[in-house]
């Protein structure tokens, strides 16, 4: 583009295999052929770099060819995105789902596709498994594959999708894989609209969603569709997808064992205890250990002078550890881990682990919960656990949760550490808890009109109630120097004792 100060990168090519370059939809950046022969560089824009073509740029490198790091460190996308596989052989840590020798895989090979739900934590592979599947659909032409968004997508465009769809399998007897992300995100008669479609086989559904399918998909629906269960990624898993990561960028790795990078021609270096770093650190999110690679790498390569001839760039594990900050803890307070974890502490004490419960609100605090549901949660667990086998533990429990409101986080945690510890410690009964549901199963499951309070027990402020016989006959305890004989309990119940009591033998 004429007068276009924008800088200049190469890319090495040989004539035998041309790298072709979609243009943009305005149409104003093309790719040429340098006219100075065969086996000469082909010249790239900056631009183009970041242009829509990014992915199809990179499925076509050759395997043994790599491209600049500090090329493909300017393009606008995040690595994660860049870098997504496009193979099942690319697609690392999900082997009890998709292995050589599950069910799902066999199905994916032979494009038999049934409707799919994806459910796991961010980061895991959902959204990169159904670009795999899109990947092979295009590829064979077996299927026509639509990706929507339920945070963006209303029903009518959903409506339209199908009928769509309905035309392509009518008319041209293809059929239709509709992805939907964070498919949790419609809510139930949005769900509803896919159910007949879904089971006539007009649409194959894949839905991705973090949250429990359980709560967050009609039973319906969810009847139809097979439920992956995605895991958090193992730091093995991470590890290889750091390692075809900076192969694929050209990035040299020293102090690894069995190095393939040493004929590189890359000046950037990183070093294997920086990508050991990143894979711990991440906690098993592919997109967060990427991108945290990338701004690591990025931020490295901006702080030299372009200005001067190459030098060498390392990076270190102290830089990748600036990009992270720290570690990335998966918890999500309006989803199922907020609950695993709340379930967790409540065990850990009810166990008097007080390690197991210092742990445990320690990810709930450090992942952003809010420290008045915790010491709410605390309270309750004084009196349903302990009780009176340490009566003490009450208080202290609400005196954490004045605390807790009175200073806030960061200064509460010591707070709520120090009543967590006491809980866990604390002698259990939950004699009163037991107790108490007795009472609950008596009154919810008798049979009948529920029996009058006795008249001797009852207030008599009026003359008229006092001729009715009530408070007739009650014995005011302490005008009697010993223990009053006198019924409490309705005729019906006299001599039940509730600590003992059974339903299922009053």
């Amino acid at each position: 583009m004429a007068g276009t100060q924008s800088r200049v990168f190469s890319l090495f090519k040989t004539n035998k295999e041309k790298l072709n370059v979609q243009p943009e939809r305005s149409g104003v950046f093309t790719s040429k052929q340098s006219p100075a022969g065969k086996g000469i560089k082909r010249v790239l824009t900056e631009t183009e770099f970041g242009s829509a073509g990014t992915e199809a740029q990179l499925s076509q490198l050759p395997k043994n060819e790599t491209q600049s790091p500090r090329t493909l460190f300017t393009f606008d996308k995040p690595l994660a995105e860049i870098l997504r596989p496009n193979t099942l052989e690319e697609y690392f840590g999900q082997n009890k789902v998709v292995g050589q020798q599950t069910l799902i895989r066999s199905l994916l090979d032979s494009q038999e596709i049934p409707s799919l739900i994806l459910w796991g934590p961010p980061g895991c592979g959902k959204t990169t498994l159904a670009h795999i599947i899109a990947s092979s659909s295009k590829k064979k032409g077996s299927a026509r594959f639509v990706t929507l968004s339920a945070t963006s997508t209303s029903t009518n465009e959903v409506r339209e999708v199908i009928k769509q769809a309905q035309n392509e399998l009518r008319l041209c007897k293809r059929k239709t894989i509709l992805f939907i992300d964070e498919i949790h995100r419609f809510n139930k008669s949005q769900q509803d609209t896919f159910l007949p479609h879904v089971e006539c086989g007009t649409v194959t559904l894949i839905g991705a969603t973090t949250e429990n399918p359980s709560f967050q998909v009609n039973a319906a629906l969810l009847s139809r569709c097979r439920v992956l269960v995605l895991e958090k990624l193992s730091v093995e898993a991470m590890g290889s997808i750091l390692n075809r990561a900076v192969e694929t960028l050209g990035i040299r790795v020293r102090g690894a064992l069995n190095s393939q990078h040493e004929d590189l021609a890359s000046n950037i270096f990183i070093e294997q205890k920086a990508l050991d770093t990143v894979a711990f650190l991440c906690d098993g999110d592919a997109r967060i250990g990427l991108n945290s690679l990338q701004l690591a790498v990025q931020a490295q390569i901006k702080s030299t002078d372009p200005n001067r001839s190459p030098r060498e760039i390392l990076v270190t594990e102290e830089h990748v550890k600036e990009g992270l900050q720290r570690s990335h803890i998966l918890y999500d307070k309006a989803g199922e881990e907020h609950y695993n974890c709340i379930s967790a502490l409540h065990k850990s004490m009810r166990g008097s682990h007080e390690n197991a419960s210092l742990y445990w609100l320690g990810r709930m605090l450090e992942g952003g919960e809010d420290p008045l549901y915790v010491a709410r949660r605390l309270v309750r667990f004084a009196s349903e656990d302990v009780g009176l086998a340490d009566p003490c533990a009450l208080p202290q429990a609400v005196s954490t949760f004045q605390a807790c409101h009175f200073i806030g986080m960061p200064e509460c945690e010591v707070i709520l550490a120090q009543c967590v510890v006491y809980l866990a410690r604390a002698p259990k009964s939950v004699e009163i808890y037991k107790a108490y549901a007795n009472v609950k199963a008596c009154v919810r499951n008798h049979k009948g009109p529920l029996p009058p309070v006795p008249l001797h027990l009852r207030n008599a402020p009026t003359k008229l109630m006092k001729q009715l016989g009530y408070a007739k006959g009650y014995k005011y305890n302490p005008e009697f120097s010993r223990p009053v004989e006198q019924e409490y309990l309705p005729e019906e119940l006299r001599g039940t004792d509730f600590f003992t009591w059974s339903p299922s033998n009053p």
